[in-house]
């Protein structure tokens, strides 16, 4: 989870959203990536999508884990899904629930470690760009 927590806060200091993943087989990442939907102007650029095209091709997803600063999303928890990704650790989902019953629904082990951490760096994020935020999660209003 540290090295997806350090992926999360290269975010802010390019002018986007604390939120980092990694892929990783055992102790080896396999790929990293952080939200950069803002950056790159690029509404699909989330944190578990980039980390996977920093992956690349895989024949195979099923011993890997992705790991998470924050309990990834509809869109990303449905590429976890397509690509058989069997377990997900999220550093935690109390400032954004998002997809964790779909993916169980969908035999993938997820697993919530409330990371204060991960916890503190969102929030006061949120705190500080409320409306960025809601931009990102799909939340502003018309």
């Amino acid at each position: 989870m540290q090295k997806a927590i350090k992926e999360a806060k290269k975010g802010p200091t390019e002018g986007g959203i604390p939120i980092g993943s990694v892929l990783a087989k055992g102790g080896t990442v396999i790929g990293r990536g952080h939200n950069q939907r803002v950056q790159k102007g690029d509404p699909t650029a989330h944190a578990e999508i980039e980390c996977l095209r920093s992956a690349g091709r895989i024949k195979s997803y099923k011993e890997l884990t992705l790991y998470s600063s924050l309990m990834p999303c509809y869109m990303c928890a449905g590429a976890i899904v397509q690509f058989g990704i069997k377990r997900v650790v999220a550093g935690e989902l109390r400032t954004y629930s998002g997809g964790q019953s779909f993916m169980e629904e969908h035999g993938v082990e997820v697993t919530n470690l409330d990371n204060k951490e991960c916890y503190e760096l969102l929030q006061g994020f949120i705190e500080q760009h409320p409306d960025l935020w809601k931009e990102d999660i799909g939340k502003l209003p018309d």
